[in-house]
This record gives C-alpha cells, sequence and structure tokens, in this order.
C-alpha cells in the first residue's frame, strides 16, 4: 500500500512537472497492462481532454466559417478584394468540418446543438470585424446544418 502512494505521488510530480515524460510511463504502463501503477485520476481528466478538444475544434471551425459566409455576403466593401481568400476559407473550414465529423460521428448531435450558438459568436465577430450594422445581418443562421457542409453552396451575394 505504501509503495503504491509514493508511486502515486511521483506520478502526481511528473505529471506536473514533465508531462511528455508522465505520457510515456503511462503508455507503458498500459502497453504492459500494468492497471494497478496507472495515474487514474489524470489519465481520465487528459481522456476527457481530448473528447473536449474535439468539441472545441467543432465550435472554431463553424464559427470561422459562418463568419466568412457572413463577410462574402453582406461585407460589400471589401468583397472584391477579400472573395478569393474568403471562399477558400470557407472551403477549407467546410472539409475540416467533415473530416472532424467522419472520424466523430458522435459529434453530429453536437454539431447540431450548438449551429445556432456558433452562428451568433460567428455574427458578433463579424460586426466588430466590418463595423456593418447589427440590424443589417439576420438574427438567424443564413443557412442549414446540410448547406454548412456541402461544399458547392455560398450564400447569395447581395447586390450583385
Amino acid at each position: 500500500m505504501k509503495a503504491q502512494v509514493l508511486l502515486a505521488n511521483k506520478l502526481e510530480k511528473i505529471y506536473n512537472e514533465d508531462f511528455y515524460q508522465w505520457i510515456q510511463i503511462t503508455s507503458q504502463q498500459i502497453r504492459k497492462q500494468d492497471l494497478e501503477s496507472l495515474d487514474w485520476v489524470h489519465l481520465l481528466d487528459e481522456l476527457e481532454a481530448l473528447g473536449n478538444e474535439q468539441k472545441h475544434q467543432l465550435e472554431s471551425r463553424l464559427i470561422v466559417l459562418f463568419e466568412h459566409l457572413i463577410k462574402l455576403a453582406y461585407w460589400q466593401q471589401e468583397r472584391e478584394y477579400n472573395r478569393r481568400g474568403w471562399q477558400g476559407t470557407i472551403i477549407e473550414q467546410r472539409k475540416q468540418l467533415k473530416r472532424l465529423l467522419k472520424k466523430n460521428p458522435s459529434l453530429k448531435p453536437y454539431f447540431l446543438e450548438i449551429f445556432e450558438e456558433c452562428y451568433q459568436d460567428a455574427r458578433d465577430i463579424a460586426i466588430a470585424k466590418t463595423g456593418i450594422e447589427a440590424e443589417n445581418l439576420p438574427s438567424t443562421p443564413i443557412l442549414t446544418p446540410e448547406q454548412a457542409l456541402d461544399e458547392t453552396w455560398l450564400p447569395i451575394l447581395f447586390g450583385e
């Protein structure tokens, strides 16, 4: 019992001072199926953090996608100069979103859950970056979740 407490304290210290070394030790313990020596508390924390990182990546990419779609559709003063860059970013974010959802199909309900919230965040960012008046941008998403992932869908460009 005392040996386990010493090992736990040692692993705690390594976790806090040299995360890479902690990963190497933990990987070896798992490979050896040495389950009794595992630092379960930190291992579970790290596994949960990995899942949260996938969610964060989904949110971030969706916000960037919305922001560039809004700019493309509503920021006329900068459209001609920035169109290709915005369209490139839109394509990139869609590809990355589709790849993320393909690797993590269980994130699809979360994608639908955060869809409108991410649009609102992107709308706020676009307003701050462009100076477009809030009343000139739709308060609800300008596309559906399906259109968000459709690489051929672009907003109708107003004034064209």
